[in-house]
């Protein structure tokens, strides 16, 4: 770990490989970027060596899902309503073959929210919360909220450059919303999904090549508010249960449960 990295960290299925994309984009403008050499651009931890990071040109940025971690110096930390988080999730388990569709949402809601997903990266409310209360008012630490990013691209793309130091005028920012859009990336996915697998590490590639569906894209709908039309209110009511307060500190309204008592935070 360098002084001068940068790390986009994000609970899964949050909007991390769209940031990144879009950051990628942003870094290198006359670069073509896609899925054969994002690894390369910004590498992933949980799909690279510590050799291949160290060999990354720096100043390094980084992808990743980690919990806090206080060695981390600037960090952009990507945030997603979990009602959607848990519903993309959900979509993604069944693409890597890590349930079948014998496992119905309300069970996969229910692992979610309990911790009994096979997962390092900790409950959504453990991971987020683990950033949000130990850097949230920190300089070194920019908070991008998923919902936000969908409703004004250009302008989050903006504050990450703010945040990193890079003087991007109106148009490179669009340029690099449009490079970056769900319906080119599905696309990108479909034409080098084999070639995206060879780039990854070793252990990845094993268990890509052996347990994936191609009817599941990994690009998912990329919309927010999905959950609305889409998930049981006793889910709804789960997730809402178990992390009311957070959410509420992170904008996002309760249906279910009764807002908490308390003042909401501005992040």
């Amino acid at each position: 770990m360098y002084p001068d990295d940068t790390f986009l960290v994000s609970y899964p299925r949050s909007g991390n490989t769209w940031t990144r994309f879009l950051v990628a984009h942003l870094v290198f403008p006359d670069r073509t970027v896609d899925f054969t050499n994002i690894e390369k651009l910004i590498p992933d931890t949980t799909s690279q060596s510590n050799l291949t990071l160290k060999k990354t040109r720096r100043p390094r940025i980084i992808k990743t899902h980690e919990y806090f971690d206080h060695r981390y110096p600037k960090t952009i930390y990507i945030v997603r309503d979990p009602r959607d988080v848990a519903l993309s999730y959900y979509e993604f388990h069944r693409k890597y073959m890590h349930i079948d569709d014998s496992v119905g949402l309300e069970q996969f809601v229910d692992d979610f929210v309990s911790g009994r997903l096979k997962s390092e990266w900790a409950t959504w409310g453990e991971n987020v919360g683990s950033w949000l209360y130990a850097r949230g008012h920190s300089s070194s630490f920019l908070l991008l909220r998923y919902e936000e990013m969908q409703r004004d691209p250009v302008k989050e793309l903006g504050r990450i450059a703010d945040f990193m130091g890079i003087a991007a005028e109106p148009g490179r920012l669009q340029k690099a919303v449009e490079l970056s859009s769900a319906d080119r990336m599905r696309k990108l996915e479909k034409l080098q999904d084999e070639q995206w697998r060879k780039t990854l590490g070793y252990l990845v590639r094993r268990a890509h090549k052996q347990r994936k569906r191609k009817d599941i894209p990994f690009v998912g709908r990329a919309k927010a508010g999905g959950w609305r039309a889409s998930m049981p209110e006793s889910c709804v009511r789960q997730i809402e249960s178990a992390w009311g307060e957070l959410m509420v500190t992170l904008g996002y309204e309760l249906v279910t449960v009764a807002e908490p008592q308390r003042v909401r935070q501005d992040l």
